[in-house]
């Protein structure tokens, strides 16, 4: 999207509950044609979902009416595709204001003593000996709020043995936080998937802007289709739906070292135990789990001797 300093965005904005966030996202990218930034308010049983368009009144209310024709689809008709009510909102904001807005929902996020994460304009200073990442979010991509990128990152940081040489493999990389987070941490190498060639391109400018550049690499490649890979990862992070959770198994499995960990996030709590009991059945052992809201992330580990 290109746009200047002065010019004015028009703002469909999407309030759902967690459970629906996979529905209304590619709603908002059907009609759109441009993936929403997912904002989760503190401790929520909602998600915000935005998309910012060029602006002009004809537009603001062609916006409403279009997304609201599509979500009025997945509701209703008998096909009760969402789990509760959506609430759409509409507005015309200049784009200082947009700027602006983020640095009121964006805080630096800390994970334990070893990690932080925080926009450009925080003044927040890393402890000694914390790896410091900074992102600021785009009109599509988030910073890691989000609660499955969250546990992702929690684990980067649990499963790291500095004393040890660890590989990672981030499937669905979007901004490149994982990745970018698991380089500084000392992860290598590192190796960053997404079948969005607009997520590459700005994960590739998040690193540059992080100087992780040369500590990853990046792959612009859909997973659906034929996918190798040449090596085993001790540490693999998933963010990704359930069917491709499912569909993947082998694979995942497959490439993991002995000993290593998987972590699988993206999926919604009603959907957790066909994953769980998938996983389980090709060896692995579930370490650790967690909740938040609609979303449920776990942690395996294949065993030593697989």
């Amino acid at each position: 999207m290109s746009l200047s300093t002065k010019q004015s965005l028009v703002k469909v904005m999407v309030k759902a509950l967690l459970a629906d966030e996979i529905q209304v996202s590619d709603a908002l990218h059907e009609v759109f044609k441009q993936a929403p930034v997912a904002y989760v308010p503190y401790e929520s049983e909602h998600v915000l979902l935005s998309v910012y368009l060029s602006a002009g009144t004809a537009r603001q209310q062609s916006a409403k009416i279009r997304i609201k024709r599509k979500l009025s689809e997945l509701g209703g008709s008998g096909l009760d595709l969402l789990k509760g009510p959506v609430r759409v909102q509409v507005s015309l904001v200049p784009r200082e204001d947009w700027a602006e807005s983020w640095k009121r929902h964006f805080k630096p996020l800390e994970i334990g003593k070893s990690l932080l994460v925080k926009p450009s304009w925080s003044r927040r200073r890393p402890r000694k000996n914390q790896s410091l990442v900074i992102l600021d979010p785009g009109l599509s991509f988030g910073t890691g709020n989000h609660p499955t990128t969250a546990f992702c990152l929690k684990q980067l940081v649990s499963c790291r043995d500095k004393s040890a040489k660890q590989s990672l493999l981030d499937l669905g990389t979007g901004s490149g936080i994982l990745a970018i987070a698991s380089a500084k941490l000392g992860y290598h190498p590192v190796l960053a998937v997404d079948n969005d060639p607009d997520a590459i391109r700005i994960a590739q400018e998040n690193s540059r802007a992080n100087g992780t550049s040369s500590l990853i690499v990046f792959r612009g490649q859909d997973i659906r289709k034929k996918f190798s890979l040449n090596r085993l990862y001790d540490l693999i992070c998933a963010n990704l739906q359930r069917d491709l959770l499912l569909s993947h198994r082998e694979l995942l499995t497959r490439i993991l070292a002995p000993g290593g960990y998987l972590a699988l996030a993206g999926i919604l709590t009603s959907e957790f135990d066909p994953v769980n009991e998938s996983y389980i059945q090709a060896g692995l052992c579930l370490i650790h789990s967690q909740s938040k809201g609609e979303w449920r992330s776990g942690l395996f580990q294949k065993p030593a001797s697989i």
